[in-house]
């Protein structure tokens, strides 16, 4: 039977032993038992208060007798009077903290580890008159069974199982760390002869610690056990710079072999025992050379596992390859839509052709009602079989577009990417992938897909935290998403910002024909839209809020003008069998650079403000939802600080060139929401006592 059948055999027997809910008591009794029979500084116990302050309301009890048991197994007099009546303190705050409806947290652990160490201990100081170092010595102590409490509970509350370790926040892994160290320390007076097995698995965490977390990892692990064993006693402080310069001198040898970097690892130990001359640096040197000895003798398949569980990154020097590689792939995809189209375009010309075929040789002997209505349903199958190749060809375009812009991106940066990693597990939030970004123009994204609820994100401190990983500074993030999956995306702030202000009036009195929308697409463009219904009311408001909603959620999604303008003309083409269209009028207005698009699609003119210069924009174009194969016409210009950007909707524009230049020329520096309200109210006085049509304005200017 395989190792894996075997534990899943083991696991499912656990769960269904009837002494399932007594294996976490048991395991608590165990560490209150092993955080209890060491010592730090010689003679002070702080670590067996520490489990108990973190074990919850169901464990303590047992837990305490662990830690009893452990420090009893020191010898029976005053001290370990004092100690065990902090554990037994301890056990009660954890249940006067369940009495209080409150759950337990690190906080509640620290600080019943902190008072019932520092209470037992005064009162002891005190009834043995003890001087002012014995009191210094019992609040360090007091201190040192706080912080363990801390490291603990956060180790201890880490999330196993749906991580693997690289994958956990930092703050974890330090807490995991050095809650280990802290075992290793109490486990430290378990010798054989001069020999500590528990410096030799100090020895080993270190070495693959080097092997499969790297560098960093191994340093943070040989500097904490050796802080922890240099708490022993006096004389020890040296196992700190043993640990940390050996771990230091075995990473110039991790590219050659494990034997290499047990050796270098080995030979830096023995150098520090010597030098050091203290007494048990001989016995240092043993468990070292254990240590290091297993760690060689690790089997190959241990090492695999091993590999698993580390989640080491690949090598991300292919990261072009792959980009190139999906790029290609895209294109190809692309291309192939579009040959699809074409034989679909081919197929319904074919069958156009013999249905009409049809039609006509059975003319003799339909009505002129009957030739009429089959005539029509053929036009209307014909047009619903054009719009579909059309789709195929928009979705061509679509594929074209997006193999574009990852070719468009410059790096992937893959550092950073580990880095938000941890940064979201410190918020109870694992990505199912993480994506940072620069392109061409060295504009940076940040863009993360998950799973589950956003109520646990902070997005400014995230936005701000992102930051500093990526030294840039970003915009505040937005989330979006589709059913349980969610985008959260970052972007890069820009140079400059938009003063937007916009105005409408109902020529119906009810509801407004024109659509407006302004939005930011996230990546520094602001983008105005006004979507002109046809006629007024009720009607025209849904085919202008169709083409401006739809266009919206596509520049949402990602897909550029054209192939949006395409999806906004096939549905309006077949949305209803009377004529439905709507006109499209945007600015699209970089804000690194100041670049003002205009795309029109049968809008009327609009006018950039320049320098105090009016400048028209009039381009010739026809609405979507008439013909097939529309597409935007184009202007661009640069604005400066300062200038402004109008678009009007043909309610105002009718009124006249002569009217708009005196009402454009009169802003001066009004807020842009003033300037919009103003428009549209010198628009209605001009217009008094007769027939309008509907009014929209938006007034964007350049900060």
């Amino acid at each position: 039977m395989a190792v894996s059948e075997k534990m899943q055999n083991v696991n499912e027997h656990i769960k269904r032993s009837p002494l399932k809910k007594y294996y976490g008591a048991a395991a608590f009794f165990l560490l209150g038992f092993l955080f209890s029979i060491g010592s730090a500084l010689s003679n002070l116990h702080p670590f067996g208060i520490s489990v108990v302050a973190v074990s919850g309301k169901k464990r303590a009890v047992l837990c305490a007798f662990g830690a009893v048991l452990g420090t009893l197994l020191s010898g029976f007099n005053a001290e370990s009077v004092r100690y065990i009546s902090a554990i037994m303190l301890a056990a009660l705050g954890v249940f006067v903290v369940s009495a209080f409806g409150a759950e337990l947290s690190a906080v509640h652990s620290a600080a019943i580890a902190f008072i019932t160490s520092a209470v037992t201990g005064f009162v002891l100081d005190m009834s043995l008159e003890s001087n002012l170092p014995e009191y210094a010595l019992t609040l360090a102590e007091a201190v040192l069974s706080a912080g363990g409490a801390y490291f603990l509970f956060r180790a201890l509350g880490a999330d196993y199982r749906r991580l693997r370790f690289r994958a956990l926040p930092l703050s974890e892994i330090s807490c995991i760390i050095i809650s280990v160290s802290l075992l290793l320390l109490n486990l430290a007076p378990l010798k054989i002869g001069e020999v500590a097995p528990a410096g030799a698995v100090a020895v080993l965490l270190i070495l693959l610690s080097q092997r499969f977390l790297g560098d960093r990892y191994a340093l943070v692990c040989a500097l904490s056990f050796g802080f922890v064993f240099s708490l022993e006693g006096e004389g020890e402080l040296y196992k700190v710079g043993a640990l940390a310069f050996s771990a230091m001198v075995c990473s110039l040898f991790a590219a050659r072999s494990d034997f290499a970097v047990s050796l270098s690892f080995l030979c830096s130990v023995g150098f520090f025992c010597i030098a050091s001359s203290a007494v048990g640096a001989l016995g240092f040197f043993i468990e070292a050379a254990v240590g290091a000895l297993s760690f060689v003798l690790i089997p190959s398949g241990v090492y695999r596992k091993m590999e698993a569980l580390s989640d080491m990154p690949g090598d991300t020097a292919g990261e072009s390859v792959l980009r190139q590689s999906l790029v290609l792939r895209l294109k190809f995809a692309g291309a192939a839509m579009s040959a699809i189209s074409e034989s679909v375009s081919q197929v319904r010309e074919k069958i156009s052709e013999i249905s009409r075929r049809e039609n006509e040789k059975h003319r003799a002997s339909m009505t002129d009602e009957e030739y009429a209505s089959r005539e029509l349903i053929l036009e209307e199958t014909n047009q619903i079989r054009t719009v579909a190749s059309d789709q195929l060809f928009t979705v061509s375009d679509m594929l074209v577009q997006l193999a574009g812009e990852f070719d468009s991106a410059e790096l992937f940066n893959s550092a950073a990417s580990s880095k938000i990693r941890r940064l979201l597990g410190e918020y109870g939030v694992y990505p199912q992938s993480i994506s940072v970004v620069e392109d061409k123009e060295g504009r940076m994204r940040v863009e993360i897909l998950y799973r589950g609820e956003s109520s646990k994100l902070k997005i400014p401190d995230l936005s701000r935290e992102i930051g500093k990983i990526c030294s840039r500074y970003f915009s505040k993030g937005r989330i979006t998403g589709f059913k349980e999956e969610k985008m959260l995306s970052f972007y890069e702030k820009p140079n400059y910002t938009l003063d937007v202000g916009s105005a409408q009036h109902s020529a119906s009195g009810d509801i407004c024909g024109d659509t407006v929308k302004i939005m930011n697409d996230g990546r520094g463009h602001s983008l105005l839209i006004i979507s002109d219904g046809m006629g007024t009311g009720a009607r025209a408001a849904l085919d202008g809020a169709m083409g401006a909603g739809l266009l919206s959620k596509l520049i949402n999604a990602g897909f550029g003008f054209d192939s949006s303008l395409k999806i906004i003309n096939s549905a309006l083409l077949v949305k209803s069998n009377d004529e439905s269209l709507a006109t499209l009028d945007i600015a699209n207005i970089d804000l690194f650079t100041g670049k003002c698009e205009l795309l029109k699609a049968g809008a009327p003119a609009s006018y950039i403000i320049k320098d105090g210069v009016l400048n028209k924009c009039e381009l010739s174009s026809m609405p979507a939802g008439i013909l097939r194969g529309i597409e935007f016409a184009k202007r661009t210009a640069v604005l400066s600080p300062g200038d402004r950007a109008v678009l009007l909707s043909d309610g105002i524009t009718d009124l006249g060139e002569a009217f708009l230049k005196d009402v454009l020329s009169s802003l001066g520096d009004r807020a842009s929401q003033e300037c919009a309200d103003l428009i549209v109210k010198k628009a209605l006085e001009l217009s008094d006592e007769r027939r309008i049509d509907d009014m929209s304005v938006i007034v964007a200017q350049l900060k």
